[in-house]
């Protein structure tokens, strides 16, 4: 037995000694499929431009393909407590790889998604999420917004998500 767990203590540490070299080399790149920051800024300057047309002050949040918070912008006068409803919007979009619009339908009484909202720390099934496709159809993150109606969050969603195809 002390043979065996010696045997494993080595193998580990000459595990960690290779792995910390390549740990020192800074931050992993961003991998195919992935949004990068200056795809995000795109997208949030088409947001913001859209949001300003309509005169209704938003919160916009995107995240990367693993539903992590990437960019996020909240405009003079939008709601406090339209930020976590922003950010939600489009981790629930990039979560089931559909608009918020589309999973809130899914998810009404009688429907197979019924109750769904309630996973995943909670959802948010109305309209404003969008999925963020890039030219070659690969989803690489999501838009989130709110701020105004949901088709006036949806509008401003989808004027950020149309620059990147």
């Amino acid at each position: 037995m002390k043979k065996w767990l010696l045997s494993t203590i080595f193998g580990l540490s000459i595990l960690l000694i290779s792995i910390i070299p390549a740990l020192a080399d800074g931050p992993v790149k961003t991998l195919p499929g992935d949004i990068t920051l200056a795809q995000a800024q795109k997208i949030l300057t088409a947001a913001v431009k859209k949001a300003e047309e309509i005169k209704v002050p938003m919160n916009i949040a995107i995240v990367d393909a693993g539903g992590n918070l990437k960019a996020f912008y909240r405009q003079e006068d939008a709601f406090i407590g339209s930020i976590d409803i922003s950010i939600k919007k489009a981790v629930t979009a990039r979560y089931f790889n559909m608009s918020t619009r589309a999973l809130g339908a899914a998810s009404q009484v009688g429907k197979s998604l019924y109750g769904i909202e309630v996973s995943n720390n909670g959802l948010i099934l109305f309209a404003g999420g969008v999925l963020l496709v890039d030219g070659n159809n690969v989803i690489i993150g999501a838009i989130g917004v709110s701020g105004g109606s949901v088709d006036e969050d949806e509008s401003v969603a989808m004027a950020g998500a149309a620059v990147i195809k």
